[in-house]
């Protein structure tokens, strides 16, 4: 069962290593935004797009297996079809305690491998409306 409980969300955005899987690097777009919003409010953000070298200005890395920081949650801005496979990809990292899939992306059958795997889902949540509502 996904996260719902404000105690939950909390604990989670006290969490500080977050793997953004599709940073981009535009500004404007949410997937730029909400991670430089994150990173202003004292997240380690990695940024994870393999179509761009450094994001940031940090190296960002071809897929969420390449990253050799540690992670604590892996934030999803891909659409709800590429969910498995990221998913897939932070079963494999042991540190990966969350997966957050942004507004507007789910797959069930995803999350519950992942909750099977011992991992904490949020979805179809905003990481950065969370935080301004619970912790900033």
């Amino acid at each position: 069962m996904p996260v719902e409980s404000d105690a939950e969300l909390r604990e989670i955005l006290g969490m500080d290593r977050v793997a953004v899987v599709g940073c981009s690097t535009t500004p404007g777009k949410d997937a730029h935004d909400v991670p430089q919003y994150l990173r202003e409010h004292g997240y380690e953000v990695i940024p994870v797009n393999p179509f761009a070298d450094e994001i940031f200005g940090r190296e960002a890395y071809d897929s969420l297996v390449e990253v050799e920081e540690t992670v604590d949650v892996v934030d999803v801005f891909r659409p709800s079809a590429e969910v498995a496979g990221i998913v897939e990809q932070a079963i494999e990292r042991d540190d990966a305690a969350v997966v957050w899939t942004q507004l507007g992306i789910a797959d069930d059958e995803a999350a519950e491998r992942a909750e099977a795997a011992g991992k904490r889902v949020v979805q179809d949540r905003c990481i950065k409306v969370e935080h301004e509502r619970l912790v900033a």
